[in-house]
């Protein structure tokens, strides 16, 4: 996936907003919580997002695959695609999706409503 497509297929996300921070990074927000990082690892796009715990446990140690610099180091269950073989574009899609799943649900009903999140 390159950083245009991230970009793109995190903006279809409701209620998604972007901004640009950190040395450059693509940061999208659903709210005030971040879902979803592009930034770069030795001048290739790296790739952030939440995981449930199983993902963490199951994906942190396979190749192209990291615990998040920082965010895991703080005990956030947050990974980092850097390389290959990393995932497919199919399977960073469906875990960019959880993530966005994930932030949502800690969301308040009020800000849900807000940004024209369905309840639940």
């Amino acid at each position: 996936m390159t950083r245009d497509e991230f970009n793109t297929f995190c903006a279809t996300f409701t209620g998604s907003n972007h901004v640009v921070q950190w040395g450059n990074a693509d940061v999208w927000k659903v709210g005030p919580k971040i879902f979803a990082i592009c930034g770069w690892n030795d001048g290739a796009d790296a790739f952030v997002f939440k995981a449930s715990d199983i993902a963490y446990e199951v994906l942190q140690d396979q190749p192209g695959i990291r615990p998040a610099p920082y965010l895991a180091s703080r005990g956030m269950k947050w990974l980092q695609v850097y390389g290959p073989p990393g995932l497919s574009d199919d399977a960073l899609h469906d875990h960019i999706a959880a993530s966005y799943d994930m932030v949502t649900r800690k969301l308040t009903r009020a800000q849900r409503a807000e940004l024209g999140i369905a309840p639940g």
